[in-house]
């Protein structure tokens, strides 16, 4: 029995234990060499001479972030802009290859957003290269309108697909941003004038079209005449005559 259980005990000790988590994917090698996909699960594997290897990799998306890069606008404006990438490894038989994968974690997915970072870099700045900076803001969305089939080919043979690519931020230089937000003002300005006059313009509209129409109404005269008498009248004591509005008196 003591025999059995040091055996036992030997057999455990040469034994390594491998954990795959959910939403990942695991590659065994075996001295250096690839012995086969793991599925994700708890692995109890023989390894005498401690030959094993595991490489673990995610299947969701990852974030990457890329900041403060300089690009010239159609009219020679320099200016720097921030992206957002989201991305996934869609072939991960084709990224352990293409990538140090017995590098720490680390490491293996620096290589990657490295590789992300300029191969999305150079089409945003051709991109950005072929709009003038007054039109830029406006069209920010339209930037990247989807996502270039050619720099998904380059990255699917690493193995990698972009999920969403957008521009997040738009930087000029202080003089140019001074120079947009009178530009800016100037516009808004000239919208109210603008509209000052058309107010203006119907208002005038207005007042001519109730003077022809009061010209020839005898009840807006006589109304007219009745206030004229009411303001006198508040200024003291007063006698009115009263005759006929067509100039023929008919009463005291």
């Amino acid at each position: 029995m003591v025999h059995a259980s040091q055996t036992e005990q030997r057999r455990s000790f040469w034994r390594v234990r491998f954990s795959i988590q959910p939403n990942q994917v695991g590659f065994l090698y075996k001295k250096n060499r690839l012995d086969g996909k793991l599925e994700s699960g708890i692995y109890d594997l023989f390894d005498y001479y401690r030959h094993l290897r595991l490489v673990v990799l995610p299947t969701t998306n990852r974030i990457l972030n890329v900041v403060n890069q300089e690009v010239l606008t159609k009219d020679n404006i320099a200016l720097r802009f921030s992206y957002f990438v989201e991305y996934r490894i869609v072939a991960p038989e084709i990224f352990v290859e293409k990538f140090d994968v017995f590098s720490s974690p680390y490491t293996i997915f620096s290589e990657a957003e490295q590789l992300i970072h300029n191969l999305t870099q150079v089409h945003l700045r051709r991109d950005i290269s072929k709009i003038a900076s007054e039109e830029l803001n406006e069209k920010r969305n339209d930037i990247l309108p989807e996502i270039p089939a050619a720099l998904q080919k380059e990255l699917r043979e690493s193995g990698i697909e972009i999920v969403r690519l957008f521009v997040r931020d738009l930087t000029f230089p202080k003089a140019i941003q001074d120079l947009l937000a009178k530009q800016l003002e100037a516009t808004i300005r000239a919208k109210s004038d603008l509209e000052n006059a058309r107010t203006q313009v119907a208002v005038a509209r207005a007042l001519k079209n109730a003077s022809e129409l009061m010209k020839d109404d005898e009840n807006i005269k006589f109304v007219q005449f009745m206030e004229t008498i009411n303001k006198i009248s508040e200024k003291g004591k007063h006698t009115f005559v009263i005759g006929d509005m067509s100039g023929r008196p008919n009463g005291v």
